[in-house]
């Protein structure tokens, strides 16, 4: 096997593994609340699946919004923001594999083109989008993978943007709680 044909069969199956762990994400969507019974380690958990999905909804950022309102929503924010990163890492992968299911799409074109222009602005617009609550995440992470963007400079990154971004849905879940709590 020649060194094109090895690359080719390493794109293959890293489609493969983002398709199987996005049809199972989405499949235990709603076993989120056995989940909460694990406490962080759940949450990390639920928020790597819910993450891993590429354009398929998923109960993430409800999940943690709840879990704000049980648990320190600091350790919310963590867990669930270290779990999304490497969640994320499927789009990554996709990326890698070959991008051609979304490379026709205006908004990948728009994030790519920004990414390619702006070099050292692409690891900001990984941590914007991971922060800001949109769909355009996974055309985010693909982007990335498809230009090669170093893999731990992506996920520093795309922590950060997405613990600021779970802190805050935990605190709107926690204060939630106690503003129902008093009513």
């Amino acid at each position: 096997m020649n060194p094109r044909q090895r690359l080719n069969l390493a794109r293959l199956l890293a489609l493969l593994v983002v398709i199987l762990i996005s049809v199972y994400g989405y499949s235990i969507r709603d076993q989120a609340q056995e989940l909460a019974k694990y406490g962080y380690p759940g949450i990390f958990v639920l928020s790597i699946f819910a993450n891993a999905t590429i354009l398929l909804p998923a109960p993430g950022v409800l999940f943690v919004f709840a879990m704000g309102a049980v648990f320190n929503p600091i350790g919310v924010a963590l867990a669930a923001g270290a779990g999304a990163a490497i969640g994320e890492l499927s789009g990554y992968l996709a990326g890698f594999s070959g991008q051609a299911v979304v490379e026709k799409a205006k908004t990948y074109q728009r994030i790519t083109d920004f990414m390619v222009r702006r070099k050292k602005l692409g690891y900001l617009a990984i941590l914007v989008l991971a922060f800001i609550p949109n769909p355009f995440f996974d055309l985010a992470g693909v982007a990335a993978g498809a230009l090669k963007m170093p893999v731990l400079p992506f996920l520093f990154f795309t922590f950060i943007g997405k613990v600021l971004k779970m802190f805050l849905i935990a605190l709107l879940g926690a204060s939630a709680y106690q503003w129902f709590s008093e009513l």
